[in-house]
């Protein structure tokens, strides 16, 4: 048995490895939480279907989160998406505090009244974005593991299992974020039914192929 002494030593700790390719993508990770809400101010059209643009960043993010619980199992993948809350809370953090600040009155005219437009958002808004993010991406590493019944990583069928699960998370993301921020001020069925079907193709034509680069980058990055 362990002597207090050595118990209560910090070097006596579990040491865990970062591989390179977790370092790699945990980095993307991070970077896309933040510029999900930004690009997401922006509506674009693909065809016929409509989707704020922050949906690919969300892509993004959900093909990295799935190639993390296929290289380093599910536990880890689910403390990336913890993680994310991170950059996401400091960033909304920064982003009131240089709203709060006065502007240079040699700014750019048109640029101090476009810059709040397109960085600011309601307290609903953040409100919808954290509880949403939050849910769908746990949701999705979840989705992922269980389907390949292997939560220490691994398993056949990537982009299959990324694909499905990225339609069930993102059809749960549209559902919370779009009721919590919009519910009681405007009608929200077809605006919801609009991003959810344009969220699904999305999902069935990118997130394969996504998932299938992260995962072939990661290993690529760990035999390097």
């Amino acid at each position: 048995m362990d002597s207090p002494d050595s118990a209560a030593d910090p070097r006596s700790a579990p040491t865990y490895v970062i591989t390179r390719s977790l370092f790699v993508l945990a980095v993307l990770y991070g970077g896309m939480v933040c510029m999900a809400g930004v690009l997401g101010v922006k509506q674009v059209a693909l065809g016929p279907l409509a989707v704020e643009a922050g949906i690919f960043a969300f892509l993004l993010l959900v093909a990295m989160s799935s190639a993390v619980a296929q290289l380093h199992g599910q536990a880890t993948a689910t403390r990336l998406v913890r993680l994310g809350f991170i950059p996401l809370l400091v960033s909304a953090a920064l982003i009131q505090l240089v709203l709060a600040l006065p502007h240079d009155p040699g700014m750019y005219p048109p640029a101090i009244e476009a810059f709040p437009v397109v960085v600011g958002q309601s307290s609903r808004m953040m409100l919808a974005g954290l509880v949403s993010y939050g849910i769908s991406q746990t949701l999705n590493v979840v989705i992922f593991a269980r389907l390949s019944h292997r939560p220490e990583g691994g398993g056949r069928l990537v982009w299959l299992r990324g694909m499905v699960a990225s339609i069930v998370s993102q059809v749960v993301d549209t559902l919370l974020f779009i009721t919590i921020s919009f519910l009681g001020e405007r009608p929200i069925a077809a605006l919801m039914a609009g991003q959810m079907l344009t969220k699904v193709v999305l999902s069935i034509v990118l997130v394969p192929l996504l998932i299938t680069f992260f995962v072939k980058l990661g290993r690529w990055l760990d035999r390097a």
